[in-house]
């Protein structure tokens, strides 16, 4: 059986310099890019995403990039779809695939595939979203805890969709959502599918971020003042101005639009907004964190040295990726 042909996920938090290193990877190597973010999907939502400029994307194209409006919704099952076809043109073409972003739930089901989980259940879920609405997300946070302790971890106590969804998992199949996972995972490592699950290439794992964690905040601060200096105030006002957005889709629930859109909603000061968009990118790095210190086989890199794509394509030839 012939070798599977090699992959590059280009990992790390939020603000770690992770677009500026695979672009230099794309000057020396046969790599293509494909995003791994759920917020770069979206039209017209480019100054809060850090969404690379249209000069940028045109000199160095990234895969999944602008590919919905921002009245869609994006799943992980799509991305998995999305993804490997574009890995697999790629390959066809003799070039590497190169997946660089943060959204590392992403990368997970790409390398471990998607547990059949059982399908949405209406009573339930109207039950579980007038709790929410009655006790509070914090209350269904508890609940998610008790019963899928692993699940409560990685999802955020004031991301309704997602809580809602793992209750809903475990009261309609008693079982929690992690369990389904771990089992399908189980059975596809049994079913010989290799070190990566279902996905059927050599794969290089890179996580970029500095290793003084009060740096990345402070680059976290500097960016989201920077975005503020951009218009994205102006580019929330345009969103919210459109009749068919409203503040519980997936695209104004990411970190930034959600409090700008409070702000223009008149529930913040303009302060509030600031301070509280920055403890959400903080926080959602600290996530990223999280999933990172339990993937296995990463190899770290330093935001902050000069060496980065030296460092790198040793690394890469030390795990036969350019063989």
């Amino acid at each position: 059986m012939s070798a599977k042909p090699p992959a590059i996920f280009l990992m790390g938090p939020t603000a770690a310099g992770k677009t500026d290193l695979a672009i230099e990877l794309t000057k020396v190597l046969p790599c293509e890019l494909i995003s791994v973010d759920s917020a770069l999907v979206y039209r017209g939502m480019d100054i809060g995403t850090a969404k690379p400029s249209k000069a940028v994307l045109a000199a160095h194209p990234h895969r999944l990039i602008d590919i919905l409006d921002p009245a869609e919704s994006y799943s992980a099952k799509r991305f998995c779809t999305d993804a490997l076809e574009a890995m697999a043109e790629i390959t066809a073409r003799g070039k590497i695939p190169l997946l660089v972003g943060g959204t590392m739930l992403y990368y997970k089901a790409l390398v471990e595939g998607l547990a059949d989980m059982p399908a949405a259940d209406p009573a339930v879920r109207a039950e579980l979203e007038a709790q929410a609405a009655s006790l509070g997300l914090a209350e269904l946070h508890r609940q998610l805890a008790e019963v899928d302790p692993e699940s409560a971890a990685r999802i955020h106590p004031n991301d309704p969709q997602r809580l809602i969804r793992a209750l809903e998992v475990y009261r309609v199949s008693g079982e929690s959502m992690t369990a389904h996972r771990q089992r399908q995972f189980a059975e596809s490592r049994g079913a010989d599918a290799g070190a990566d699950g279902h996905l059927p290439y050599t794969v290089a794992s890179l996580a970029i971020a500095p290793t003084d964690r009060h740096i990345l905040h402070e680059r976290i601060a500097l960016r989201f003042s920077q975005m503020l200096e951009q218009g994205f105030i102006d580019e929330v006002r345009t969103l919210r101005d459109r009749s068919d957005l409203h503040a519980e889709l997936p695209s104004i629930r990411a970190v930034g639009y959600r409090q700008v859109w409070d702000y223009l909603d008149g529930k913040l000061s303009e302060n509030e907004m600031r301070e509280r968009g920055i403890i959400a990118t903080r926080q959602l790095a600290k996530r990223q964190f999280t999933w990172l210190r339990g993937w296995e086989g990463v190899h770290w890199l330093d935001s902050l040295a000069c060496d980065n794509l030296s460092r790198t394509l040793k690394y890469l030839g030390t795990v036969s990726i350019l063989s």
